[in-house]
């Protein structure tokens, strides 16, 4: 297969991803899971607290989930890492074996909602969980991690600035960040010969059988939003839910979308001529095209202006894990600039570090210069718009709704 500059293998990142609201085979919703978390804090508080742009947070410190001590040496025990399929480059786990003289097992979840359920569960002791930032609230409340102690993690100035005091965990008590990216639209020109230059397209009566959106319930609804002309991809108000039903209802009579999250296969394949994407899956999706089609038959779209779908997945570090130290060595080891620069080569997602300038990552071999739209860049986490932890009654309704497009699909 053909290989982007800068790249060493093609991968299938998060193979089955982030997915819709019933977590498989558990029988827990999203909702029973939250009020769970809830009713194990001391506080006895059935309400979660959300953190936004708007309303940052600086969660608390439980006296019984103290930091740890500075200064300790590393355990010799076996690192237990907690990740999607395929999000890290094997070369960073041998070189961090290597310095520490120990061994990094990988275990990997399906979604997120399904993590948190088995951690919550106890069982094998991760040290290191990779989560996105609307799980944030409930790892807190749950005590499920631990709050960092930032001497061991001195990496943490090599990222953007914002990430050592995001809203969503002020002064970087509990988080680092990990990768960065957009949610747009992918397509093929041999299949779709017009220039896309927004959501429309997925709702284009002529691309019937040849569009997908994503298999997560707040990615694809909060496009549905953006497509209407809101913003708010959040919201409880029963007038956007209105728009949402309606607009995936217009979605479903147009084209009757494929929901997926294997798009960075089948859009090479030609399976799919046009596709809801995320950023790191265009850029992989080059590596999967079929030996003799060039790489530029692929495009992306994402609002030039940044007001689009922007988010970031982050590392921390778990509370029944039996090594500390060297989770937080483990750490600072994927926030070095050479690791984290090797690891996007691999995985194809952009971390937040300073060296890396997003300007010039098609110069510099990271990007084909046709999915150069898949830079993220800093400013759009000023302008573009978060999906959020929701409360529970809302995030019950936003569910209900996905079930029911679905269940159509």
């Amino acid at each position: 297969m053909p290989e982007t500059p800068g790249r060493r293998t093609p991968i299938d990142r998060r193979s089955f991803l982030r997915r819709a609201a019933l977590v498989g085979g558990l029988g827990v919703t999203v909702p029973q899971f939250l009020v769970a978390c809830t009713r194990d804090e001391a506080t006895k508080s059935t309400k979660l607290t959300i953190a936004t742009p708007d309303n940052p947070v600086k969660w608390p410190i439980a006296d019984d989930n103290q930091p740890i001590a500075a200064g300790q040496p590393p355990e010799k025990g076996t690192l237990q890492l907690y990740n999607y399929a395929d999000y890290l480059d094997p070369a960073a786990i041998k070189s961090f074996e290597k310095k520490y003289g120990v061994k990094v097992a990988v275990s990997t979840f399906n979604d997120t909602d399904e993590a948190l359920t088995k951690i919550r569960a106890g069982g094998t002791p991760y040290d290191v969980f990779f989560p996105s930032y609307d799980q944030i609230s409930k790892m807190v409340t749950a005590k499920l991690v631990r709050p960092l102690t930032h001497s061991y993690i001195p990496n943490i100035e090599n990222v953007w600035p914002s990430f050592s005091n995001p809203w969503y965990d002020q002064d970087w008590q509990y988080t680092v960040p990990y990768t960065v990216y957009t949610t747009g639209v992918g397509w093929r020109t041999d299949q779709v010969p017009e220039e896309v230059t927004s959501y429309d397209v997925l709702w284009n009566p002529k691309y019937r059988g040849k569009t997908a959106v994503i298999d997560d319930w707040h990615t694809a609804m909060a496009m549905a939003v953006l497509r209407s002309g809101g913003t708010d991809i959040n919201s409880g108000d029963q007038k956007v839910l209105d728009t949402i039903k309606k607009q995936l209802t217009d979605l479903q009579q147009a084209t009757k979308p494929k929901v997926t999250i294997t798009m960075y296969n089948d859009l090479p394949a030609g399976q799919l001529g046009v596709c809801q994407m995320w950023s790191g899956d265009v850029v992989n999706a080059v590596n999967y095209l079929p030996s003799g089609t060039s790489p530029g038959v692929l495009r992306y779209w994402f609002p030039e202006d940044g007001r689009g779908s922007v988010d970031n997945d982050l590392m921390v570090i778990l509370r029944g894990g039996k090594n500390p130290v060297l989770a937080h060595l483990f750490v600072n080891h994927m926030l070095d600039n050479a690791t984290a620069l090797a690891n996007f080569s691999f995985i194809g997602y952009q971390p937040p570090q300073r060296s890396i300038e997003p300007k010039m990552l098609v110069a510099d071999g990271h990007l084909p210069s046709n999915l150069s739209s898949a830079t993220v860049l800093p400013e759009y986490f000023d302008k573009g718009y978060r999906l959020l932890e929701l409360p529970t009654d809302v995030d019950a309704r936003w569910h209900t709704l996905w079930q029911e497009f679905k269940a159509g699909a």
